[in-house]
């Protein structure tokens, strides 16, 4: 598999990174990128802003809200949050799924990480929850974008996020901070940027570097995920 790769180090939204993955699955049919980016809500396809995202929280805090194509819940990124991005040509969800989770899983047990696939397609350690994965199906193949939380602040996560009281019930927990825990506090000694470098290794053998006409694809692509309808549930 392919480590795509961008032609400058701009920091970008999240939305262009989305809009990155349908470009690559359309384009090239398969790649895999890391990425990170400044504090940011991502909500569900099919999720309700309201109910799942302190809206007025993140306005005072200047917290980005993007909806995804995907479905799955809500999730907090910032810099200690690690997003991964596979792509594969493959199709079908369980299918798709099994091969990336068991490769993340295993890459993540080479560090001495006890690291496990759960039924809801998480990634735990040491009963933690260190990476949530969704799966979202194109034409030409499959995306899975998952996250890995190296050092998130989970304070500005348990503040941004408002799960229900049942959902949260549904996991045996009363708040978000008791179901997830960061890599760096668990014993990992890599810093985000050493663990960035080691999982594109490990799923990678190879670069595609993109160029100017590949970067105004995706920013084409962008619009969808930037159009205000669409990020409030409107165009769904």
């Amino acid at each position: 598999m392919e480590h795509i790769v961008l032609p400058d180090s701009i920091e970008r939204p999240l939305s262009f990174y989305l809009a990155m993955e349908e470009h690559v699955a359309a384009a090239y049919g398969c790649g895999f990128f890391v990425w990170r980016v400044a504090p940011t809500v991502i909500i569900g396809r099919n999720q309700i802003l309201e109910t799942e995202v302190n809206m007025p929280f993140c306005r005072q805090h200047g917290i980005n809200v993007v909806r995804r194509k995907s479905g799955g819940g809500c999730v907090y990124a910032d810099r200690g949050n690690l997003m991964l991005s596979y792509i594969t040509p493959e199709k079908g969800v369980d299918v798709v799924f099994r091969q990336f989770l068991e490769r993340f899983a295993e890459a993540l047990r080479a560090l001495g990480m006890p690291a496990v696939c759960t039924s809801h397609n998480d990634i735990t350690v040491d009963g933690y929850k260190v990476s949530g994965n969704a799966f979202f199906s194109l034409p030409r193949g499959s995306i899975v974008h998952g996250t890995l939380l190296h050092s998130v602040d989970f304070d500005m996560l348990a503040a941004a996020i408002t799960p229900t009281e049942a959902k949260l019930a549904k996991h045996g927990v009363q708040s978000v901070r008791q179901r997830v825990a960061n890599l760096s506090a668990l014993g990992l000694g890599l810093s985000a940027e050493e663990l960035a470098d080691y999982l594109t290794d490990a799923f990678c053998d190879g670069n595609r570097l993109l160029d100017a006409s590949d970067i105004a694809s995706i920013e084409d692509i962008e619009k969808s995920y930037t159009d205000p309808s669409f990020i409030l549930g409107k165009a769904l």
